[in-house]
């Protein structure tokens, strides 16, 4: 069992806090990333579980001891830098081999390892070949292998596929998951491309600030953010945000937004009741709307502003009183900048979010 268990882990640089009371728990073989934007603590989280920077207050455990003060040798982890990390004057055999030889492995399970990972990775033809005489690509997979070689209980990734472009991330992404689930290592992933955090992780941890915002299944995050930093923060484009008074007519509410009015589901009346004249913000995505050319009383009319057509797709940018949002349309949908549209919004597709603490009114249960 390779389970990693954070209780309340905390680590400063000096005065600044860089990981908040972190409690985190990541079970066997699954496949967590740590998802947030640059100086949010991922990477800090990530060397306090590697042992790279020792945690200030708090535990480490992984296979349920505890090795919060034992160096990265004692951790039995396998580790992927941003960099690379491999060594430009060996050959590619040598930098696979260099983990398995400091822990004095014998020659014979050195080469099987070192030809099993090569062959994983689909450079077992450039073995004898140095770095500089390879692609970006083709170096990460070295660093991968190198990791892999080593048949530890956690791999630990940082930011792997961040120098390679566009094609060979998407190439690489693919790769990875299948990858991961053949050697079923517990493995953490850091990234701030919310993309590869949706498309590979078995669970996302969102962080802001060094504190864990949302932990759950992508789906989950993506559809029911719990915040609106987490809704802001997860999706391209992003969840939009609107804000709306809420009112009550003959015992019944209703959110207005200019001279239009939505009727929150039966599910959310007893939860938006307390909000009764006071604003909430109603969260929607993109692709949740539905846009028409014409007129009609379940619609609200806005002023389309910009046009970006995206191929499977055209994103409108749309003014909604002070509000600039996004809506997805099919390329089929004609409009033209400064042009008038009317958008339904499905209520089973709203979220709900307090206007003052912006997190998630949820529908009772």
């Amino acid at each position: 069992m390779a389970e990693i268990r954070l209780e309340r882990v905390t680590k400063k640089f000096g005065d600044f806090v860089a990981v908040n009371n972190v409690s985190l728990t990541v079970k066997d073989q699954e496949f967590v990333v740590l998802l947030g934007p640059s100086g949010c603590g991922k990477t800090t989280l990530l060397r306090a579980i590697a042992g790279l920077g020792m945690a200030d207050e708090g535990r480490v455990l992984i296979g349920g001891r505890d090795v919060t003060y034992l160096p990265p040798r004692e951790r039995n982890i396998a580790m992927v830098f941003q960099s690379y990390a491999i060594f430009p004057h060996m050959k590619v055999y040598d930098n696979i081999a260099f983990g398995l030889k400091m822990h004095k492995f014998d020659r014979e399970t050195i080469e099987k390892r070192v030809l099993e990972a090569a062959s994983m990775l689909h450079i077992e033809d450039m073995l004898d070949r140095y770095p500089g005489q390879m692609s970006g690509g083709q170096r990460q997979r070295v660093a991968v292998a190198r990791a892999i070689a080593m048949k530890s209980q956690v791999l630990l990734m940082d930011e792997p596929l961040s120098n390679l472009d566009a094609l060979l991330r998407l190439e690489m992404r693919a790769e990875l998951k299948r990858l991961l689930a053949d050697i079923g290592a517990t493995t953490i992933y850091v990234t701030h491309d919310q993309i590869e955090a949706l498309s590979m992780g078995d669970r996302i941890a969102v962080m802001k600030d060094g504190e864990i915002q949302q932990f759950d299944d992508p789906t989950i995050i993506y559809d029911r953010p719990a915040n609106r930093f987490v809704g802001g923060f997860i999706g391209n484009p992003p969840m939009n945000f609107i804000e709306g008074q809420v009112e009550q007519t003959d015992g019944r509410l209703s959110v207005r937004i200019g001279g239009f009015r939505i009727a929150p589901d039966p599910a959310m009346q007893a939860r938006l009741r307390p909000y009764h004249g006071r604003s909430v913000l109603v969260g929607i995505r993109a692709e949740n709307m539905e846009a028409l050319n014409h007129p009609a009383d379940d619609a609200l009319r806005v002023r389309v502003l910009v046009i970006e057509p995206l191929g499977a797709q055209n994103l409108l940018t749309v003014k909604i009183g002070d509000d600039i949002i996004k809506v997805s349309t099919h390329p089929s949908f004609i409009v033209a900048p400064n042009e008038d549209i009317w958008l339904r919004f499905p209520v089973d597709k709203i979220r709900w979010f307090d206007s003052d603490t912006e997190i998630a009114i949820r529908p009772e249960m």
